[in-house]
């Protein structure tokens, strides 16, 4: 649904490459090691979700976009609010495509730019 609307919303082509892809990445987050999570925090979880997303191309178009949605998403259904503004977005975004921020920089950049939303 996710892709769907932003490729409704921002244009190119609709479409599934590769499931097998698509699942590894949504499985990430939750990946385990003899018994103990991988990404432990909502950061790390977010942060695993928007590279996998990103850099496992499993859309035909807009890999960048729903990677950097989902998390954001992600993030958001967990109570966090994302602060950082539509450039510095973009600027993460680039860097994860680009393989030039390691994962645990970028959940730093999601804790740094992350509030939790007021429940008053």
């Amino acid at each position: 649904f996710l892709h769907a609307r932003l490729i409704e919303e921002t244009g190119g082509s609709h479409g599934v490459r590769d499931m097998g892809l698509l699942l590894s990445a949504l499985g990430r987050p939750q990946a385990t090691f003899e018994g103990k999570e991988l990404h432990p925090t909502n950061y790390q979880k977010a942060a695993a979700l928007s590279d996998s997303m990103i850099n496992n191309h499993p859309f035909v178009d807009g890999n960048k976009r729903t990677g950097i949605g989902a998390a954001v998403l992600f993030l958001s259904l967990n109570g966090y609010v994302l602060t950082a503004s539509n450039q510095e977005l973009l600027d993460l975004t680039m860097k994860i495509a680009q393989k030039k921020t390691a994962i645990e920089e970028v959940a730093n950049w999601f804790e740094k730019y992350s509030n939790l939303r007021s429940t008053t």
